[in-house]
C-alpha cells in the first residue's frame, strides 16, 4: 500500500470517527471543513466538547501541537491539496 493510499485511509478513518461524534455524515463533514465553515461542524457538539475545541483553537501552542499530528497533517493535505511542510 502506497503512502498516498495510507493517507487516504487515515483521512477517511478520521472523518468517519469525527463525523460520528458530531452526528454528521462523513461527506457532510468533509464539505463543511472544505468550505471553511468549522462552526457548522461544532454546533452539533455538547457544550463541554465545544469548550474544549475553543480552548484548543484559542491556544497557539495547543493548535501547533495538534497540527503536527500525522492525522491533522493528512487531513490538511487532503483538504487543501498542499503540504504543511
Amino acid at each position: 500500500m502506497g503512502k498516498s493510499s495510507a493517507n487516504n485511509d487515515q483521512l477517511q478513518n478520521l472523518l468517519n470517527t469525527v463525523s460520528g461524534k458530531l452526528g454528521m455524515k462523513p461527506d457532510e463533514l468533509r464539505k463543511t471543513l472544505e468550505s471553511g465553515k468549522f462552526d457548522n461542524a461544532v454546533k452539533n457538539m455538547n457544550t463541554s466538547e465545544q469548550q474544549k475545541i475553543q480552548s484548543i483553537i484559542g491556544d497557539k501552542n495547543k493548535m501547533e501541537k495538534l497540527m503536527q499530528s500525522p492525522q491533522a497533517k493528512a487531513l490538511y493535505e487532503k483538504l487543501m491539496g498542499k503540504s504543511l511542510q
